[in-house]
């Protein structure tokens, strides 16, 4: 079971303002195609079809403390560490740094909670729902202890 992954981005000059510098929503973005390549890294994904009912992830609370600004080209690492794993939802921290000569620097500081929905095809309404079992058994809690 899986419950810290890192990812590697860079970045682009569409996510910067007119000094270079990423704007801060897109800190959210790389978080969250982190999260995305997480549950592809577990042969998942954040929206996907399992006996015949579609799930999600709908975000109920995110947050980020910015440390360091990010400019263009920059190249960063974000780390997911699932922090509670409840029936119905996980809660995410992330760690975004970079490296810059022998030392790696704290750019922000972030987390989501994602509670788990099932999805009627027809209607379009959401539920939350117990973690479909697939998807449970391949996800756990860090240990307090991991050091993160």
């Amino acid at each position: 079971m899986a419950h810290t992954f890192s990812m590697t981005h860079r970045v682009a000059f569409s996510d910067t303002d007119m000094a270079g510098i990423m704007h801060f929503a897109n800190f959210f973005r790389y978080m969250e195609m982190t999260e995305h390549a997480f549950f592809r890294s577990l042969g998942l994904s954040v929206h996907m079809e399992i006996d015949g009912r579609f799930y999600g992830w709908p975000r109920v609370q995110v947050a980020c403390d910015f440390k360091h600004p990010l400019k263009f080209e920059e190249e960063f690492e974000v780390t997911l560490i699932v922090r509670e794993k409840r029936a119905r939802s996980l809660r995410y921290a992330f760690e975004v740094t970079r490296q810059r000569e022998d030392q790696r620097i704290e750019i922000a500081r972030g987390s989501f909670t994602v509670v788990c929905v099932s999805m009627d095809a027809a209607s379009g309404q959401m539920k939350a729902v117990t973690i479909p079992e697939v998807i449970s058994s391949r996800i756990e809690a860090a240990p307090e202890a991991s050091g993160r």
